[in-house]
């Protein structure tokens, strides 16, 4: 009986203190980006005949756009690997995919604190290109054959609307998630009263409607799982001894933080449901580094993407792949515990 109490004070305290004020304007901008930002006008950019610099600059922030987990990114990633797509920029989009998730970086930077947030989104960024630059380097590619079976169209996108106005779209959804976040009701109102003046004279009931209807989808599809992942970490907190996370997982040893990012790599996290189960393990010991690697290595690994990845790209590259995530997550991590 404590476990389900336990599960359910988990819970109760998350709707009361993080659903209205951060994942709320969280989903209607992951909406947006999905309806009003083409996906197609961001693989585009990982052709071959693409410029290194933008293709890397492209693929490291690419997750803030797809919003997507270790799974979803996989036949996108078949699709610009298809393409002819570079290894290097291909394993970069493939690493920032499902890493810096607009909606788990906010989420995180609201449970964990903000500098575990800040940090998860920063050394993501650096790790898809550092990582997609050495896997470029140990296996030197020719470009590939471009064939027409690719999972997300290449093709030039015709913007609908100045880019500007896109931009001031989304800086005031931004305004009203900090906002709300830092509970300035007044200036979030103030945000809310500029968001219904854009939508009234730059997009048509059929664009708002798409929108709400994405933004709904989402909520549908993510809500369940995060609410289940949120109860589930309450009855870990109160089964799981305080004494082993603080052993395994504990303080900042090269041992805790590679037993966190292996654990990371294996484990499969539906989209922020690493966030309470980490929050749970910091409570009861886990270490800020650890976390840190865990955050790192875990949404954009998976057994199951591991097994998808090597039928992709082969064993080899995969092997090193894997390899240099969770190498990467482990000194990060133990550079942050150093740090924190």
């Amino acid at each position: 009986m404590y476990i389900i109490e336990s599960g359910l004070q988990a819970l109760l305290e998350y709707l009361s203190g993080h659903v209205l004020s951060c994942l709320v304007p969280a989903f209607f901008i992951a909406g947006g980006i999905a309806v009003f930002v083409s996906q197609a006008g961001i693989i585009k950019y990982f052709g071959a005949g693409a410029k290194k610099v933008l293709s890397y600059s492209v693929a490291s922030v690419s997750g803030a756009i797809l919003a997507v987990c270790s799974c979803t990114i996989l036949p996108l990633f078949a699709g610009i690997n298809k393409r002819g797509a570079g290894i290097g920029p291909a394993i970069a989009f493939l690493y920032a995919g499902p890493a810096i998730n607009i909606l788990a970086i906010v989420y995180t930077a609201r449970l964990l604190g903000f500098d575990l947030g800040l940090a998860r989104a920063v050394f993501a960024i650096l790790f898809s290109i550092v990582i997609g630059l050495i896997m470029a380097m140990l296996f030197p590619q020719v470009k590939g054959n471009p064939s027409g079976e690719v999972a997300v169209a290449a093709g030039v996108v015709e913007e609908s609307r100045p880019l500007w106005k896109t931009i001031v779209f989304f800086a005031v959804m931004l305004g009203i998630l900090i906002t709300g976040a830092a509970k300035l009701w007044a200036l979030a109102i103030a945000f809310v009263a500029v968001l219904l003046v854009v939508l009234r004279y730059w997009y048509g009931a059929e664009e708002i409607k798409e929108w709400l209807g994405e933004t709904w989808w989402l909520t549908k599809r993510i809500i369940p799982v995060l609410l289940a992942g949120v109860f589930v970490a309450g009855m870990v907190k109160a089964l799981l001894p305080s004494d082993v996370v603080g052993t395994w997982l504990g303080g900042n040893s090269f041992r805790s933080n590679f037993t966190a990012s292996v654990f990371g790599a294996l484990m499969y996290f539906s989209t922020l449901t690493e966030v309470p189960i980490i929050k749970a393990l910091t409570e009861l010991g886990m270490g800020r580094g650890p976390a840190l690697a865990l955050l790192l290595a875990g949404p954009s690994l998976s057994l199951p993407n591991m097994i998808v990845i090597g039928r992709i790209m082969g064993l080899k590259k995969t092997g090193a792949y894997v390899f240099l995530v969770v190498l990467f997550a482990t000194f990060i991590g133990i550079l942050f515990g150093l740090m924190a």
